[in-house]
């Protein structure tokens, strides 16, 4: 089913908030969706933190990264993160940029790399690139992305993977399914932690091949239920997020 532009706009506020309830997102980072319509656009909210994003917060932006609306609202600088991304990954429909704390070691460490450890971290693939904005642009910069060059440097690190991380800085997460990518953060942070804990503890028992496959669906073409959607919308105590004068 198609989704609408209303709805688009709906979920951009909710995983804003989910993703701030879960600790993935602060007062900083953000989360942007494709548009639905357009898929030369994307939605994006104002400059706000994430726990506090609104309907009316969310903007439409071009694949340069430039809006698309007049406004004199203050906008992301990093909004060229998602727009290269979104330019160069046709297939992905939601894209998050966050500092979550788990993850920085792994983005700075010249010996340790972020890697498949437990279930959750199955979408780290062969393993997880890291973007050293310095390699590119010099070791002068103030290592956010300002500009749609840097942009495309990052997605080009990214490649087919579905998260990269950003040295000294954070990650970005992508997903071909808006929601999606609420679970694809939490699996990030849950990895992380566990990699974390087990280098302390010594020893690492890996996945066979066979464990390590994507299994989508269920038997008989049954459709996988929305259980976590669900769980997370409750936990950050999201009832409403329509506009007033909206059913």
């Amino acid at each position: 089913m198609r989704t609408s532009l209303r709805e688009a706009k709906l979920d951009v506020v909710a995983i804003n908030r989910i993703l701030a309830n879960e600790g993935i997102l602060d007062a900083y980072g953000h989360v942007s969706v494709r548009h639905p319509e357009d898929p030369g656009r994307f939605l994006l909210s104002r400059a706000r933190s994430p726990e506090y994003v609104d309907f009316d917060d969310v903007l439409e932006f071009d694949l340069t990264g430039e809006s698309v609306e007049s406004t004199n609202v203050p906008v992301y600088l990093e909004r060229f993160i998602h727009a290269a991304l979104y330019a160069a990954r046709p297939e992905i429909n939601a894209v998050c940029h966050n500092h979550t704390l788990s993850i920085l070691p792994f983005s700075i460490s010249t010996t340790t790399t972020l890697s498949r450890t437990i279930n959750a971290s199955k979408l780290f693939g062969e393993g997880v690139p890291v973007w050293d904005i310095a390699d590119s642009f010099g070791p002068e910069t103030d290592m956010l992305v300002r500009n749609i060059e840097q942009g495309r440097s990052l997605a080009k690190t990214v490649g087919d993977s579905a998260l990269a991380l950003m040295r000294g800085h954070g990650s970005v997460v992508v997903s071909t399914q808006p929601r999606n990518v609420v679970n694809a953060c939490l699996s990030m942070d849950r990895s992380a932690k566990a990699q974390l804990s087990v280098l302390t503890l010594g020893g690492l028992r890996t996945f066979t091949d066979v464990e390590l496959l994507e299994r989508s669906g269920l038997p008989g073409g049954l459709r996988a239920d929305d259980r976590a959607w669900e769980y997370f919308v409750q936990r950050a105590g999201i009832v409403d997020l329509a506009p007033r004068g909206e059913e």
